[in-house]
């Protein structure tokens, strides 16, 4: 395989904490991870006692983020970094309990999440892991921006992005997904917006919560306003492949296979992802096989039902 594919379901050892603001709501938020058993999954308990899968039946929404539920009821808006660093910790099955409708924007990144679950721990649970395995190219197209699947030995994201904006204009990211390889090259990586579209987003309201604190910002000379500047010198790319990895998370299980998207966004990427499930040709589920003790895996097809976090 292209990377190391892991035997065993995971969740975490502890619980762990976080607060913040809402990005879009600018309303005070908390949000507490908890251990789950195996086969839970991420499952976001919300006040009042409902519960909302993190899958991509759940999705209401990809306007400016993705959210899970209603829109005009209960829901959980934003849950893209939480969810990309679910994703690129391994994590398989996490309580979130959040006392708000938005989940903390933090630092724009993912990397006070990624520091709360490793915090807490990461532990491995007996029962197997298993993942979604591209079988062939699944293509979705939307006027210039394409997003596809399609088989590779590993997990792999490429991404390109094309903005008129001298600040950004076309970068582009490619990496095979580890823990380490997320931790130091997509987790610190920051959402990022622009001066002039400010007021057109409160009005519609948008970006309540957001500010300089939590994300890069464009200002009308086209330069970034930010002071300290940029984490990485294409953080903009880096920062779509965060979002990207949280969207596809909702998948339900990790999948085997490569990911490339130009000039994507939440509501490609939830495209692309439902065309594939859609799709029961275009991939299977498989789990690991290793027959002595530290050769490479293997992988084999399971006779799993057709269970939820597959359908859409």
């Amino acid at each position: 395989m292209g990377i190391h594919l892991y035997d065993y379901q995971t969740t975490l050892k502890t619980r762990a904490m976080l607060s913040g603001v809402g990005v879009h709501s600018g309303k005070p938020v908390s949000l507490t991870f908890l251990p789950a058993d195996a086969d839970t999954g991420i499952v976001f308990h919300c006040a009042g006692g409902r519960e909302l899968r993190a899958l991509a039946s759940e999705v209401g929404s990809t306007d400016l983020s993705t959210l899970l539920g209603d829109p005009a009821g209960i829901h959980v808006g934003t849950v893209e970094h939480i969810m990309g660093a679910v994703f690129g910790l391994g994590i398989d099955n996490l309580i979130v309990e959040i006392d708000g409708s938005e989940v903390p924007i933090l630092d724009g990144s993912a990397i006070q999440f990624v520091e709360a679950i490793e915090q807490a721990g990461i532990e491995t649970l007996a029962a197997k892991r298993r993942y979604i395995r591209v079988l062939k190219p699944v293509r979705i197209e939307a006027g210039a921006s394409w997003a596809e699947f399609r088989p590779y030995g590993g997990t792999r994201f490429e991404v390109e992005i094309d903005f008129e904006s001298a600040a950004i204009g076309r970068q582009s990211f490619a990496a095979d997904i580890t823990a380490d390889v997320f931790r130091k090259e997509i987790a610190r990586a920051r959402t990022f917006g622009f001066m002039k579209d400010v007021e057109r987003l409160w009005a519609a309201g948008y970006a309540l919560g957001s500010s300089l604190e939590n994300s890069v910002v464009i200002g009308d000379d086209g330069r970034v306003i930010n002071m300290e500047g940029l984490r990485y010198s294409n953080e903009f790319v880096r920062h779509k492949t965060l979002d990207a990895m949280g969207d596809l998370a909702l998948a339900g299980a990790r999948f085997i296979g490569c990911f490339r998207s130009y000039r994507g966004g939440h509501r490609l990427n939830a495209a692309a992802l439902r065309h594939l499930l859609s799709d029961r040709s275009a991939f299977e589920i498989v789990e690991t096989s290793r027959r002595e003790r530290g050769r490479s895996a293997e992988m084999i097809a399971v006779n799993a039902p057709v269970y939820t976090p597959w359908v859409v």
